[in-house]
């Protein structure tokens, strides 16, 4: 059974979506159709996640997307993210005011690293293809996810339960083969869930779909 999200919405309320690594805008599609049919302004925003480090991805994704939806009255603004999306944000939000922030969804992020990277980050070909944002998520308290604070909104965080083949070895403890379910979770989160998804793909399963916008509109997930 899937949440009821069909309640209307205060009007000017934006939603502003971050694909993760190694990703496009097109993976977030699914997502995007479905809160525009709940009533959303939705802002997908692309940026080139393998070419610059995340400071810079952030600097380059977020602004542009909030002065889309200030240009059309938004007077609300949340964010749903997926994977490294959710390092964006943080890393946007710590050092930005947004006086419109409303609430915050992250699928899969890994708000303490990845063992993943952790383990394969030394080699040239992960160093090649993920590009420096990648190379910036390990779970050492050097890196990027672990020198970020706390979120300034209620968030809701949702991670996948199924391990993906020949990762399972680089976690001590249940994954969604790229982040741990232990090291997605954010000290002051609002709400956590654990749903029976693997990583790449968690955002197009209709339950996580009705889950994110019934955070959206409630401040919880529904159970």
């Amino acid at each position: 059974m899937t949440p009821d999200t069909s309640a209307g919405l205060p009007p000017k309320t934006g939603a502003v979506l971050l694909h993760g690594l190694a990703r496009t805008r097109r993976s977030m599609r699914p997502l995007a159709v479905y809160l525009e049919r709940q009533g959303y302004t939705v802002v997908n925003v692309s940026y080139p996640s393998r070419r610059y480090p995340a400071e810079t991805l952030a600097r380059l994704a977020l602004p542009p997307a909030v002065a889309e939806l200030r240009r059309g009255g938004i007077e609300s603004i949340h964010f749903v993210t997926h994977s490294m999306g959710g390092i964006l944000l943080r890393s946007y939000l710590a050092s930005e005011n947004l006086p419109e922030l409303s609430r915050v969804v992250m699928l899969s992020p890994p708000n303490q690293g990845s063992e993943v990277v952790d383990h394969l980050g030394r080699y040239f070909w992960f160093r090649w293809f993920f590009g420096p944002a990648g190379c910036q998520l390990g779970t050492a308290e050097s890196d990027l996810p672990l020198r970020l604070g706390p979120m300034p909104c209620p968030v809701g965080i949702i991670i996948g339960t199924l391990p993906a083949l020949g990762l399972s070895r680089f976690f001590p403890g249940p994954n969604d083969g790229k982040v741990s379910v232990a090291r997605a979770q954010l000290a002051g989160m609002t709400d956590f869930l654990t749903l029976p998804y693997g990583h790449a793909f968690i955002m197009r399963h209709r339950p996580v779909l009705a889950q994110v916008a019934f955070f959206l509109e409630n401040g919880r997930f529904w159970r």
